[in-house]
């Protein structure tokens, strides 16, 4: 008979991962199965253009990887995990050639949104700068496990990123720094007129601002390949090449943990139509690109950054996002490009 064993993890996705080592580091025996012949799910990295042009099919740059209070606590660095730093986390063009940048220092954020702007935007992150390790720690996580760690900045924070960008930007005068916040709030990948999308912008310009906005040496493979290297290290087992279809196609545990879609949940565990009214929301559109020479950016700041947001106004965003949200196709498409 085969041992019962604490966990079963489904999907070797950077979730699943983490999860199975969180597991492990604590003494418990975690099994891994990935119905694919690599892990990694969305943290993976291919050839998928021209031979030796490796590419990330989805994750490629990790604002708040790196600031991960589960990442910190691991030895990902033993198992080779290492992140490089562009000059600029991200700059955000417009078509004069001029460009606003989300930089490691307020200040320089600040600056290249102009004169009427920098002391706003100055004054919209003073409380939260230097903040991150308790911030990241009460807001990466799910609500329920408990207090968070200062209340009162959580209770600040919460008063500012409930409101929709599209109102956070009456703040400011010119378009430099509603676009830079259009785009940061667009990757809620949802319009900015809904709740909670200044949270997202401003966790990513706080992101930039203590760590910055990394890509992982070799490509976003390399953060599962660390994952799996320590779990490994605790006695945990990966398996690929193994679709699991019911519950009976795995080992006993006590408990069993799906990194998948809900509806694959439901199939495996015969839950029937139990997810099937699951709305999903607007998907993206992804380019890759073997390139002879780096891109020539007319925006000499674009040239320095890992990332690159192309909107370029907070009304344009703005569109696109409706646009894309009711199953239409964007006139101006806003554009998060990343060059690693």
């Amino acid at each position: 008979m085969p041992r019962m064993l604490d966990a079963v993890v489904i999907g070797a996705g950077p979730n699943g991962l983490t999860a199975a080592v969180e597991l492990a580091r604590r003494g418990m025996s975690v099994e891994v199965f990935e119905a694919r012949g690599t892990i990694g799910g969305g943290a993976r990295t291919e050839e998928l253009t021209l031979p030796g042009f490796r590419h990330d099919p989805c994750s490629a740059v990790h604002p708040t990887g790196i600031g991960s209070p589960a990442f910190s606590a691991m030895p990902l660095d033993r198992h080779g995990l290492e992140w490089l730093h562009p000059d600029l986390p991200m700059a955000h063009p417009f078509p004069d050639g001029t460009a606003a940048v989300l930089a490691h220092s307020v200040g320089e954020t600040a600056m290249s949104l102009g004169p009427r702007d920098a002391g706003t935007y100055r004054r919209l992150m003073a409380p939260f700068v230097g903040k991150w390790d308790t911030m990241a720690h009460d807001f990466l996580r799910t609500q329920w496990l408990g207090l968070p760690q200062d209340p009162l900045t959580y209770a600040r924070f919460g008063l500012v990123g409930m409101q929709p960008v599209s109102l956070l930007n009456r703040r400011f005068q010119d378009e430099k720094a509603r676009g830079l916040l259009a785009g940061l709030g667009a990757h809620a990948n949802a319009p900015l007129s809904g709740f909670g999308t200044s949270g997202m912008a401003l966790m990513f310009a706080l992101a930039a601002h203590h760590k910055g906005w990394p890509v992982p040496r070799g490509g976003s493979q390399a953060i599962s390949d660390a994952l799996a290297g320590l779990l490994r290290a605790h006695g945990g087992v990966v398996h690929t090449d193994f679709e699991v279809k019911r519950l009976d196609d795995l080992p006993p545990a006590r408990a069993y943990v799906f990194d998948t879609s809900p509806t694959a949940l439901a199939r495996i565990a015969g839950l029937g139509n139990a997810y099937s009214d699951v709305k999903y929301g607007p998907s993206v559109f992804k380019v890759d690109y073997a390139l002879s020479a780096p891109a020539p950016w007319t925006a000499k700041e674009a040239r320095r950054a890992g990332t690159v947001h192309i909107g370029p106004t907070s009304g344009e965003i703005g569109a696109s996002l409706n646009a894309a949200t009711h199953g239409q196709d964007p006139s101006v498409p806003f554009l998060i490009t990343a060059q690693p």
